[in-house]
């Protein structure tokens, strides 16, 4: 019996082969590093922008995409994959350099869709419009990532996100109108936030039909705002037990039809004061399922409750 949509899954079924991202690091920054919004960025957030998983951003497109395919059909045996656009904002560029970018990365036959990572105050109109039409024209599957990581708006002002969820339901309505899937990321141990706002979370993204949510966990890279804060003893963190509790209620009240991407993520090799409570995070996510079975619940459980029951678990079983 299954417990939560799970994202790899959900690709197979969908594509009917293994796919996998290949992430995508171009350089770049965001209005929240150079003045438009804000400066300093998010006070979690380090210089490389989220892409430290990724290749050099020096190594051309084509050279990126080709160095990652052989990896993943090498290591998992891929056969197609989704580009990924993962560091930065990478809506917040001109539009004839965004348009080459996807161009280069679409050339490629193996490419079977686009997920591309920005900010809900970068939602362009122009750029989503060239999206849909290349979406059409090349029976690609596109979605676009939105950082949400709290619907709380004071934990969204004390970590400097230079938004606000007013902001990140408009874009997900006009992402949705153009029939792109969406992902939203949410970071559910934010100092600040409690479980009235993790349950608040998934009652949101529901509302809006998200299609795909990111779940990780708060790391804490030194150098950055929160890690002068942390080493200052300003910022509390909840416990691992905490955490995975936070989870389980996020799933129970979630849209059982929502795919979910991740439980937790994963930081940055050293310099850091903080990641995942020293664990792998493959041990997180086991305990997470482990505590799934033992209770005996699933995503939806309240979600379902709340809706009279209308949506049943087929999606789950």
């Amino acid at each position: 019996m299954k417990r939560y949509n799970v994202y790899s899954e959900h690709l197979q079924e969908k594509f009917g082969k293994r796919v996998y991202k290949l992430p995508i690091n171009l350089p770049g920054t965001c209005p929240n590093r150079d003045g438009s919004v804000g400066t300093g960025g998010c006070i979690f957030c380090d210089e490389e922008g989220a892409g430290f998983q990724c290749l050099p951003n020096t190594v051309s497109i084509a050279n990126q995409i080709e160095k990652n395919k052989n990896f993943f059909k090498k290591r998992f045996s891929a056969e197609k994959f989704i580009a990924y656009f993962q560091s930065f904002t990478n809506t917040y560029i001109g539009l004839e350099q965004f348009k080459s970018n996807i161009l280069e990365v679409v050339k490629d036959p193996e490419i079977v869709g686009l997920s591309i990572s920005t900010r809900p105050d970068c939602i362009n109109d122009a750029y989503l419009d060239f999206l849909a039409k290349l979406q059409d024209t090349r029976d690609l599957n596109i979605n676009i990532e939105l950082g949400l990581q709290t619907v709380n708006y004071h934990t969204l002002k004390f970590v400097n996100r230079g938004h606000t969820l007013a902001e990140f339901i408009d874009a997900q309505l006009r992402i949705k109108k153009r029939r792109f899937e969406s992902v939203a990321h949410i970071i559910l141990n934010l100092p600040g936030d409690d479980m009235v706002d993790v349950i608040e979370n998934a009652k949101i993204v529901s509302a809006l039909e998200i299609d795909y949510v990111k779940l990780h966990s708060l790391y804490i890279v030194k150098g950055t705002k929160l890690g002068d804060l942390y080493e200052q003893g300003l910022i509390d963190l909840i416990s691992l037990d905490e955490y995975v509790e936070r989870v389980i209620v996020f799933l129970e009240y979630l849209d059982p039809r929502i795919i979910i991407q991740r439980l937790v993520g994963k930081g940055p090799r050293g310099n850091l004061y903080f990641c995942n409570w020293s664990t792998s995070w493959w041990k997180i996510k086991e305990q997470i399922e482990w505590v799934l079975e033992e209770r005996d619940t699933y995503q939806g459980k309240k979600f379902n409750y709340l809706n009279g029951g209308a949506l049943k678990r087929k999606n789950l079983i």
